[in-house]
């Protein structure tokens, strides 16, 4: 009885880590437009420009654009790449503009693991391991640096420049998901009750009315 019990939870622990992971592509590749009657594969298929396309750019697009404009931060994001003609797994990719002291705010990404380079200017990194020990590794980041952020750790991005600065992060995952830490607890629709904010923060519960109505 004690080798069945034994066996049915290794297999449970297999099963369930499978069906957290993307599956695996049974073919080399495939054509996402299926609108498309010309349903032909050549080499642009593969190649992805849009990103790199901006260069000479970036004051603009850390000002005008319309994602994080609080925070001081752009995001570009190509999420099934390399473009909508030829459809790959588990891999989306985004182009990040920070304005000077720009910051990309606390967040996980559920279902990928994280890897950015640094284009342009310096970046500090950092991402807070689970519980119980909650460390923090944090590293200014320069031109050429690569960091590695494991998946659904709580992570940040920060220009520590009075210049802008670019990046370009690749996901383990054609749809990674993300969770603001600070958009999840603050807001969220309808509002996590302000007593159990406040208990979990240790601060007065007009503090937490005040931040929720931030966000």
């Amino acid at each position: 009885m004690a080798r069945v019990l034994g066996t049915s939870v290794v297999l449970m622990l297999v099963f369930t880590t499978v069906w957290a992971t993307d599956h695996s592509p049974l073919q080399d590749f495939c054509v996402a437009d299926l609108n498309n009657q010309e349903k032909i594969i050549c080499v642009d298929s593969f190649d992805l420009n849009e990103l790199s396309s901006r260069v000479g750019e970036v004051k603009w697009y850390a000002h005008n654009g319309e994602h994080f404009k609080c925070y001081g931060i752009k995001c570009d994001p190509s999420i099934c790449v390399p473009n909508t003609r030829a459809k790959y797994a588990r891999i989306s990719l985004a182009r990040l503009d920070f304005a000077p002291w720009g910051v990309i705010p606390p967040h996980t990404h559920p279902r990928a693991t994280e890897i950015l380079t640094v284009l342009e200017g310096q970046i500090q990194v950092g991402f807070v391991t689970s519980n119980p020990e909650n460390h923090h590794f944090s590293k200014v980041l320069n031109k050429g640096d690569v960091f590695v952020f494991p998946v659904n750790l709580v992570h940040y991005q920060h220009n520590v420049g009075n210049t802008y600065a670019v990046a370009m992060v690749a996901l383990s995952s054609q749809n990674p998901g993300v969770i603001p830490v600070g958009n999840a607890i603050f807001g969220s629709k309808p509002d996590i009750s302000t007593d159990i904010l406040a208990k979990a923060f240790q601060v007065r519960e007009d503090v937490i009315s005040n931040i929720q109505t931030k966000f």
